[in-house]
């Protein structure tokens, strides 16, 4: 990460005093903050109220959609500075190579604790029998010899052909359906409301384990992950970002979730509702999150955060 080699003057040239304490304004190289999003639901609503915070306190922010290899490509070309969705063990097999060559930086603590990813069937489905993994193939027929995932190159995806290309679970006839969260959950809509067999990636935290009926399967022999599909999530920034840039980085450490408040700050999205506007909303509705987050962190020129927030539209 490119950083202005005068950071450290220009942080003491910005420093005032509030309250007694020194505060220090970020150095100016800092103020752009370029994010890398997936086009995953529960990615898009903490990026975009990640966006929310920063602009509100003076800094000039950037999202870019892309994929996840794509994502940590740019970071480690200094043309991304973070990205607050790796999902833990999902992507470990993209980012390892990234982490391994200190390219990429993993925060210390996850974002999110209780997460899950793996695959699901509609509860009706499971009613009949198709309960565990070594089900799917029993039900080849009514399935038509598919499996429902997400975007190519996913690292879902890249598992599930793992399974396919070593007929794991007696899978080797079926095929891999890909394609993006959206169209793989029309897909599953379409399925339930006809009440036919379907096996898909399903994940939480997200609001189709509230709009669909879902049961996750068992007996995964940890094929997409420990624990039956069980996953962290973390945020992940260039090597030396939180050194660079200290109130950036005291406020993605502060970024925690649980997974019921995700699925609800997805619902709107669902909904069709703007994202950032969505996030405005969540801040305001929610003081104790915001002062949460915001301990500690100041605005971009030094003042303090929870007293001055923005939460204006750009």
């Amino acid at each position: 990460m490119k950083r202005l080699i005068s950071s450290c003057v220009l942080a003491l040239c910005g420093t005032t005093f509030l309250n007694g304490a020194v505060m220090a304004a970020e150095p100016a190289a800092c103020q752009n903050v370029r994010l890398g999003v997936v086009n995953w639901t529960d990615v898009i609503a903490t990026s975009a109220l990640t966006q929310v915070m920063l602009d509100g306190l003076g800094y000039k922010t950037k999202q870019t959609s892309a994929s996840q290899q794509i994502i940590f490509a740019g970071i480690r070309d200094q043309r991304l500075d973070l990205f607050l969705g790796y999902w833990n063990p999902l992507m470990t097999q993209t980012i390892t190579p990234f982490v391994e060559a200190k390219q990429i930086k993993v925060l210390e603590q996850p974002s999110l604790k209780d997460a899950r990813a793996t695959l699901a069937v509609p509860a009706y489905l499971a009613d009949k029998g198709l309960k565990t993994f070594a089900d799917i193939a029993k039900f080849e027929k009514e399935l038509g010899g598919k499996i429902y995932g997400i975007e190519p190159g996913s690292g879902a995806n890249t598992q599930i052909k793992a399974m396919i290309a070593k007929n794991q679970f007696g899978l080797g006839k079926f095929q891999l359906v890909e394609s993006s969260e959206a169209g793989m959950l029309a897909a599953v809509d379409r399925a339930v409301r006809r009440k036919e067999a379907v096996v898909f990636f399903g994940w939480a935290p997200h609001p189709m384990n509230v709009n669909v009926q879902m049961t996750y399967l068992t007996g995964s022999d940890d094929a997409l992950g420990p624990n039956e599909g069980m996953a962290t999530v973390w945020t992940v920034t260039a090597p030396d970002y939180a050194q660079q840039c200290p109130n950036v980085g005291r406020l993605l450490s502060n970024l925690t979730f649980t997974a019921e408040d995700e699925s609800r700050m997805m619902q709107p999205l669902l909904d069709h509702k703007d994202p950032l506007e969505s996030a405005r909303q969540w801040l305001k509705d929610h003081p104790q999150d915001k002062q949460r987050w915001l301990e500690g962190v100041t605005t971009f020129d030094g003042k303090p955060a929870a007293d001055n927030l923005k939460l204006t539209n750009n």
